[in-house]
């Protein structure tokens, strides 16, 4: 088999059921294909080479002896530098952690480790999942494949670099106000926030803690939903976790779109935040194919934009300043120049700002449930415009909060995002699919019928 690294992970467990590949093969020709690319575009932290190699022996022994334990035995996964493996140091990107050693696994390695997945090292992010790109930090800003110059997205920057640049078939990532999504649709890749609560964020460096979800990101849907099944489930010890009952997330991945119900947000990007004109259009195709493949689609009309991204950073803001203020105390001049700022802002919140902000939170939070009763998921955008220079400061922050994505994380509903275009200039443009709480399956589903129609998902960056 040629083109190992474009794989999906659901293509490489078909592989080694029928003996076509092995664990080992496959990790070698990875390993070989970012040493080669690895150098333009900072993916990791750390890559693990001897570690990867010696899991994917012991996989390739396990297949062999009939023992294997599921769809992502011997598959390889990438994991953010806010989550902990044991042993390694969980960095988060900045120079306060650098000598920050994980004596446990975080909960959602632990169940990689016990589907069988194969961890390749830590990948970048921006400084604790908020200060970035910056090139003040004693790692390098992870790149965009699609072009080397252009921002990859954040704050899971190196997770969306390596799936798109065919390092990796998964990674994890962690999303507060996008950070999962935001790459997705930067790079050109699929990322899934699930439901809050859905997956245990013990072990994971917290940045806000009642907006912080975990999640996969991958090159294709149904290996969204494969890792789901291997990540979800209740964890007493957060005490964010959901306990509700789940199931197989890939159940409909089959089912296509035929009467399904889409509430299409265009205000959001029409007039809310005016997007740029090509995320515009690729979002109109979106809506007008989902159509021609059988749903009803429909316009529908959420709560402003602005209110729900204005509610949503008072939470940010606030609860990150919680998490922050000692070392901005102690060690102001150790975090990038960018972190601070967006740091220092909860500060100067007060107590009744937080509390209002939760009133409305509640009252936001009703009325996405309300709009839903009528429909059976959202389709919205993801980023308004496509990536920009990653070396362009006065555009990263014109173009940062002009976004769809954080309305989800205040609400907690769950929301996938997937390619639906390329612009003039070659880059992605992404979209959202949204469900109702606890109703991943149908989202996916959503999701892999719009793949299924289009050839998005198998686009490269050009020079790779």
């Amino acid at each position: 088999m040629t083109d190992l690294h474009w794989l999906t992970a659901a293509e490489l467990g078909g592989a080694y059921a029928k003996r076509k590949l092995s664990p080992v093969e496959v990790v070698t020709a990875l390993l070989d294909r970012i040493a080669k690319l690895e150098p333009r575009l900072n993916a990791f932290i750390k890559l693990d080479r001897e570690a990867a190699l010696a899991a994917a022996r012991e996989a390739e022994r396990e297949i062999r002896g009939g023992r294997a334990r599921g769809p992502l035995h011997g598959v390889p996964v990438g994991i953010k530098d806010i989550i902990d493996v044991a042993g390694q140091a969980t960095t988060c990107h900045s120079k306060i952690f650098l000598k920050n050693i994980a004596r446990a696994d975080a909960e959602v390695v632990s169940r990689l480790r016990a589907a069988g997945a194969i961890l390749f090292g830590k990948l970048s992010l921006h400084e604790f999942a908020i200060g970035g790109p910056s090139f003040d930090l004693p790692f390098p800003p992870a790149r965009n494949p699609w072009n080397p110059d252009h921002h990859p997205g954040g704050s899971s920057s190196g997770s969306g670099t390596a799936l798109a640049a065919g390092f990796l078939p998964v990674a994890l990532g962690t999303d507060t106000g996008g950070s999962i999504r935001n790459p997705a649709g930067n790079c050109g890749v699929v990322g899934l926030k699930p439901t809050y609560g859905l997956v245990s964020r013990r072990g994971v460096f917290p940045l806000a803690f009642t907006l912080d979800h975990i999640g996969p990101m991958t090159r294709a849907v149904r290996d969204a939903a494969l890792v789901l099944d291997a990540l979800a489930g209740h964890d007493a010890a957060d005490p964010g976790s959901a306990a509700v009952a789940h199931g197989n997330f890939g159940a409909d991945l089959e089912r296509g779109v035929r009467g399904l119900r889409v509430g299409f947000v265009r205000h959001f990007h029409e007039s809310d935040v005016p997007a740029h004109p090509e995320v515009t259009a690729a979002l109109d195709e979106a809506a007008k194919l989902l159509k021609r493949e059988g749903a009803t689609v429909r316009d529908i009309r959420l709560p402003s934009l602005q209110e729900l991204g204005g509610v949503s950073r008072i939470f940010m803001q606030a609860e990150s300043w919680t998490v922050h203020a000692k070392w901005l105390r102690e060690r102001p001049g150790d975090y990038a120049e960018t972190s601070r700022r967006k740091l220092m802002c909860g500060a100067f919140l007060s107590a009744g700002d937080y509390v209002h902000a939760q009133q409305r939170r509640l009252q936001l939070t009703d009325a996405v449930n309300a709009a839903l009763r009528d429909v059976d998921v959202l389709l919205c955008a993801n980023s308004l415009d496509p990536a920009c220079r990653i070396d362009d400061d006065a555009e990263l922050a014109r173009t940062y909060p002009r976004q769809a994505r954080s309305p989800f994380n205040l609400t907690g509903h769950p929301a996938l995002a997937l390619m639906c275009g390329l612009s003039k200039s070659g880059l992605p443009i992404s979209a959202q699919i949204v469900g109702h709480m606890h109703d991943e399956v149908t989202v996916l589903r959503a999701g892999a019928a719009y793949e299924r129609a289009t050839d998005w998902h198998t686009r490269r960056p050009p020079k790779l």
